[in-house]
């Protein structure tokens, strides 16, 4: 069995999930995870699967969607790996202000210095309002308060606000 990063990018119309997983679905292969999206009226998705056909036939069962030149596919082979068992607290980061240059890279790096991993990211932008939400994992023993002391300072240097709170367990 192999894993595949498959990519489909381009613009939103509406079956591209159901046209590309049922072409997954007939070549035998499983979708392990995924994660769709708009990103500014374009479609992005992206998704891992498994089975045992070969990057080259899940490309050419997948060509015939990128024919009107609307829609690009990629397949990579992945090495397997399980997904890693979080070695601490999950957390959600909200940042949200005035549209500017540099809040996600800014942020970003204040829970990298922590050790934290940003498990998942959506930023949005609704007019001049500029949003971030964040799944982050932060290490056993991180000091919570002073990480959120630094996103307080990062925020106020970009004139955004900022907030955290840990993910209940059945929040999960």
């Amino acid at each position: 069995m192999t894993f595949h990063a498959i990519t489909v990018l381009g613009h939103d119309r509406p079956g591209i999930i159901a046209e590309t997983t049922s072409i997954l679905a007939s070549l035998g292969l499983n979708i392990e995870d995924s994660t769709m999206t708009l990103l500014r009226g374009h479609f992005a998705m992206t998704l891992i699967s498994a089975g045992d056909a070969s990057a080259d036939a899940i490309e050419s069962a997948l060509a015939p969607m990128t024919s009107a030149g609307d829609l690009t596919v990629a397949v990579h082979e992945v090495p397997a790996e399980e997904p890693s068992a979080s070695r601490g607290t999950s957390w959600v980061l909200s940042v949200h202000g005035g549209d500017r240059s540099g809040i996600v890279s800014s942020v970003v790096a204040q829970v990298a210095q922590a050790d934290g991993n940003v498990t998942d990211l959506t930023t949005r932008l609704a007019g001049d309002l500029y949003v971030l939400t964040a799944e982050v994992d932060l290490p056993l023993g991180c000091d919570v308060e002073a990480l959120r002391g630094a996103l307080q300072a990062t925020a106020r240097e970009l004139g955004v606000g900022v907030s955290m709170h840990e993910v209940e367990a059945d929040e999960l």
